[in-house]
């Protein structure tokens, strides 16, 4: 054979050593019996660690959820049925800048964000034409938006009325995790004590009124993408839930038991495959003990971690960006294996604008491929009782485990927020990890190795100049044709319950009927409860 033709040899292999995941645990050589402890149960049993269904994906798939939302409410309605259209069971809402910091797209605050990283929704009549010829009764949706959350919900809940739907048929999620915007996202309107009081009236207002209804979703992703550990994502995730069951049950009026099952959670699902895998699988333990143990829970409904999650941004790339189709399928397959309930798998563009309809359709695909022709899904938890996922999974819930008590030592989440805690332990988190980039230490595929000097640019989608014109000119025509006595009249009933102790649903359910817009809602947010700042420590 000649030496041009002979086949490229490995690198000799090194002596073995002990490792760590990408967030700091031990990640032995070999594992054996004696590495793990717990006894893993069965599938559907508390403590729910292998899943919090008997037969898990046997008798229903997850549901695949792609995050869908640009431009005007017709934009992305095209785009809900085009995901339909292709296999998607279920639809998750980006609002845009504006609408997620409770701002009409007509104000000053507003110009260049309309319609640029989500969809632009101010009244009543956008959301009307996001969810056109959408029923209601028969999809589930997810909403991502936090602070502006309670009138979003208010909007979804008034368009079901209008056309005779009960809410009690009304199947989703609204994200409306107000804490982890203090620790990581940064998007709020009102401090922690009153933003905590609003989710506790949504979880209280849901459960009687829209009982399918998931009033919170209570996020690690944004926290990890701030650059957290997996353990710190987790641990930081459930003080999150830990403080939003308190507030609800200081109240006297519900137990445990009675709403623990409309919780929800929101989980990243990184690049270091066996680590993620654990994560996951520990949340369900942990959290299924707290609300027991700590919460006096008797029901297994009510203990029971249900999660949502979503590849992880922060690891895409805008260097040889193909290579993200690998990486989001890999932590999609950490996903499954971990037993998520609901995916997002991110397009391969995303890193560069938002996703074309070709790349979201890759990134469906990846999902259908894996249940479909995987197998993985063929048989309930096929990594339980694997000697490393068992090892890993004991770690990440003792050390996170100490987190949670050290935030209780603090006086609890509120509290630890104020104090900077979390926020300063990502913060250190997310610099060692930019150390270890710096050295070389952490391999990104294309970016510190395996580079290549030029790269052809991508097409990607582009919003249109004039849109956010229209859109701001529509909201002004709007509000120029309502009934201006009720609008106020409406806005009063919101500020009364806002400065009460009344639940604030049923008077913005009210509002939202009559014309009262996103940023006049969220105004009274600002005058009733304050406007929050970063702490100058932090």
């Amino acid at each position: 054979m000649a030496a041009g033709n002979r086949p490229l040899r490995s690198e000799a292999p090194t002596e073995p050593s002990e490792r760590t995941t990408h967030g700091g645990l031990l990640l032995k050589p070999v594992f054996d019996s004696r590495d793990a402890s717990e006894p893993i149960g069965s599938p559907g049993t508390w403590p729910f660690l292998r899943g919090p269904y008997e037969t898990m994906y046997l008798s229903r798939r997850w549901t695949m959820r792609q995050f869908a939302g640009f431009g005007t409410p017709e934009d992305t309605n095209q785009r809900f049925h085009f995901l339909l259209r292709q296999g998607q069971n279920g639809l998750s809402t980006a609002f845009d800048m504006p609408t997620l910091m409770g701002y009409d797209a007509d104000h000053a605050r507003s110009r260049g964000e309309v319609g640029r990283e989500g969809v632009a929704v101010s009244t009543i009549e956008d959301m009307e034409r996001l969810f056109d010829r959408i029923p209601l009764d028969e999809v589930t949706t997810s909403m991502t938006v936090n602070c502006s959350a309670s009138v979003l919900l208010a909007m979804y809940l008034a368009i079901a009325q209008r056309r005779g739907i009960s809410w009690k048929k009304l199947g989703g999620t609204i994200q409306n995790d107000m804490l982890k915007e203090f620790i990581a996202q940064k998007e709020w309107i009102s401090p922690p004590e009153p933003s905590v009081r609003v989710v506790a009236d949504m979880i209280e207002f849901c459960a009687a009124e829209a009982p399918r209804w998931h009033a919170v979703s209570i996020s690690g992703y944004h926290i990890r993408e701030a650059g957290a550990t997996a353990v710190q994502e987790l641990a930081f995730t459930l003080a999150d839930g830990i403080a939003y069951v308190e507030e609800v049950l200081r109240r006297g009026r519900l137990s445990a038991d009675d709403f623990g099952h409309r919780l929800s959670f929101f989980f990243d699902v990184h690049n270091d495959f066996l680590e993620e895998v654990a994560k996951l699988r520990a949340a369900r333990r942990l959290w299924a003990r707290i609300m027991r143990e700590r919460f006096g829970a008797t029901k297994d409904e009510a203990c029971r971690l249900r999660m949502h999650a979503q590849t992880a941004g922060v690891t895409l790339t805008a260097q040889q960006p193909l290579n993200n189709v690998v990486r989001v399928t890999l932590q999609a397959l950490a996903a499954v294996l971990g037993g998520v309930q609901s995916l997002h798998t991110n397009s391969f563009d995303e890193t560069l604008a938002l996703p074309t309809e070709e790349s979201v359709m890759v990134a469906l695909r990846t999902q259908q491929i894996i249940a479909e022709e995987s197998g993985v899904a063929h048989t309930v938890d096929p990594l339980g009782g694997s000697y490393a996922i068992e090892a890993l999974t004991d770690s990440i819930e003792k050390a996170a485990t100490a987190y949670i008590e050290e935030i209780d030592r603090r006086g609890g989440m509120v509290k630890a927020i104020e104090q900077g805690y979390p926020q300063l332990e990502i913060a250190e988190s997310a610099y060692r990890d930019q150390q270890r980039f710096d050295r070389g230490e952490q391999v990104i595929v294309g970016v510190n190795k395996y580079t290549v000097p030029e790269e052809r640019p991508l097409d990607i989608l582009r919003i249109p100049i004039d849109l956010e014109e229209r859109q701001i000119e529509r909201v002004r025509r709007f509000k120029q044709t309502r009934d201006r006595a009720g609008v106020q009249a409406a806005l009063e009933r919101v500020r009364a319950a806002a400065v009460s102790d009344a639940n604030l649903m049923p008077p913005l359910v009210q509002a939202v009927q009559v014309g009262c817009t996103v940023g006049e809602i969220s105004d009274i947010y600002r005058s009733v409860f304050g406007e929050y700042r970063d702490p100058a420590h932090l």
